[in-house]
C-alpha cells in the first residue's frame, strides 16, 4: 500500500525536476540528437503511471480485506513500476548515451505498464 503510494510520489517528483532539466537544460542536446520527443515520452509515461501508482496504493487501502483483489492490485502496481523503470528509464539512458540498442528493451516497459493495467481492470471485473 504505502510502497505504491511512495513509488509514485517519488516517479511524480522526478518527472518534474527530469522534465524541468530536460525542457531548459538539456533542450539544446536533446533538439540536436534529435532526441527531445523521445525525452518528453519518457517523462509523460512516467507522469501517467506516477498517478496510477498512487491510485494502486490507495485502492489496497480500500480493498486489504478481499485477498483477491488485493492481490492482483499489488500485482498491477509491480508491473506499472517495472514498466516505467524500463520504458523510461531505457528512455532517458538512450537520449543520455545515445546507446540505440536501449530501444530494444523499451517495449518490454509498454508491454508490463499495459499488463498493469490490464491487472487495474481485472481486479475489479
Amino acid at each position: 500500500m504505502k510502497f505504491f503510494i511512495l513509488s509514485g510520489s517519488v516517479l511524480g517528483l522526478l518527472g518534474v525536476a527530469l522534465g524541468a532539466f530536460g525542457a531548459h537544460a538539456l533542450r539544446a542536446t536533446l533538439t540536436a540528437s534529435g532526441r527531445l520527443d523521445t525525452f518528453e515520452t519518457a517523462v509523460k509515461y512516467q507522469f501517467y503511471h506516477a498517478f496510477a501508482l498512487v491510485l494502486v496504493g490507495v485502492l489496497l487501502q480500500q480493498f486489504s480485506g478481499n485477498p483477491a483483489t488485493a492481490k492482483l492490485l499489488g500485482w498491477s502496481g509491480n508491473a506499472m513500476l517495472g514498466g516505467v523503470l524500463i520504458f523510461s528509464g531505457s528512455l532517458y539512458i538512450l537520449c543520455a548515451t545515445g546507446i540505440t540498442w536501449l530501444g530494444a528493451i523499451t517495449p518490454i516497459g509498454g508491454v508490463l505498464m499495459i499488463a498493469g493495467w490490464a491487472l487495474l481492470a481485472y481486479a475489479f471485473r
